[in-house]
């Protein structure tokens, strides 16, 4: 796991011919651009087994970003290395993590420089999540919600769990629930996270007018990676996981061996305590 964690990667002074800035004749003219990148992902397997397969190939990988700021044009730097970041992640899965710095080098700034850069990380997050209904086709509005998170950029659905039939929390007058759990492989920040569930609900005709109240569709963000956040519309862990059997149930059968960050104990152990 340690060793897994420093594995990188380097792909260092790429030069591409791109046009980006955000003057007219650097759009129409073009320049010299710098690309170094710091790839995480584990390297032991092809480092034992001198195996292409097993790891990310940097030729491969070096023409991609070469492509991408020679097929686009960006104003800004900082656009085309966060754009240029998720693109990497995104086409090449083995990649855990990236370091992308885009250096320009002699920027039309009217001083004597050498270049000006924009440095970014940028990797993939852990993220759990409860998901539930108790109106109309309750497994159709479920199955909607997975659906639409698959379909979300940045977003993959790794596992998700069965369904099962709960009583109502908070608010014991209406149907009973189906409630499930999934794991989900992000890009996102928790922020752009939470503004996608809401999406995704609204979507599914989610209304927000009873506190604890029959609903379409329910995307609760209980884990994101070990973060722990507080503030007044997100908290990460979710405050109330660890009395709700309809949460931890189903994250048991997915997750039993996630540690809560805060209470220090595994799934299996709060689900036990209930």
């Amino acid at each position: 796991m340690c060793g897994e964690r420093s594995d990188q990667i380097k792909i260092q002074n790429l030069e591409v011919f791109g046009k980006h800035g955000v003057f007219p004749e650097e759009n129409r003219l073009g320049q010299k651009f710098l690309i170094n990148a710091v790839l995480y992902l584990p390297l032991r397997e092809a480092g034992l087994g001198d195996e292409l397969e097993k790891t990310a190939d940097y030729g491969e990988i070096a023409h991609f970003m070469t492509s991408f700021m020679v097929e686009r044009t960006f104003r800004l730097i900082e656009a085309a290395a966060e754009q240029m970041a998720e693109a990497v992640l995104l086409q090449f899965p083995m990649i855990r993590k990236i370091t992308l710095e885009i250096q320009k080098p002699w920027a039309p700034i009217g001083l004597p420089l050498e270049s000006v850069s924009a440095e970014i990380t940028r990797g993939w997050h852990q993220a759990y999540l409860s998901v539930g209904s108790n109106l109309g086709d309750r497994e159709r509005y479920i199955e909607m919600g997975i659906e639409a998170l698959r379909r979300t950029r940045g977003c993959v659905v790794e596992q998700a769990s069965g369904l099962l039939e709960t009583k109502p929390y908070g608010l014991e007058e209406q149907p009973d629930f189906l409630n499930g759990a999934v794991a989900l492989r992000t890009l996102l920040s928790p922020r752009e996270l939470l503004e996608q569930i809401h999406r995704i609900e609204r979507e599914a005709g989610r209304e927000r007018l009873v506190h604890w109240g029959p609903r379409t569709l329910d995307l609760d963000l209980i884990f994101y990676d070990d973060l722990i956040l507080d503030q007044e519309d997100l908290q990460i862990p979710h405050p109330d996981m660890q009395n709700r059997r309809f949460v931890l149930e189903p994250l048991a059968q997915i997750a039993p061996w996630l540690r809560h960050p805060l209470l220090q104990k595994t799934v299996r152990q709060m689900l036990g305590e209930l």
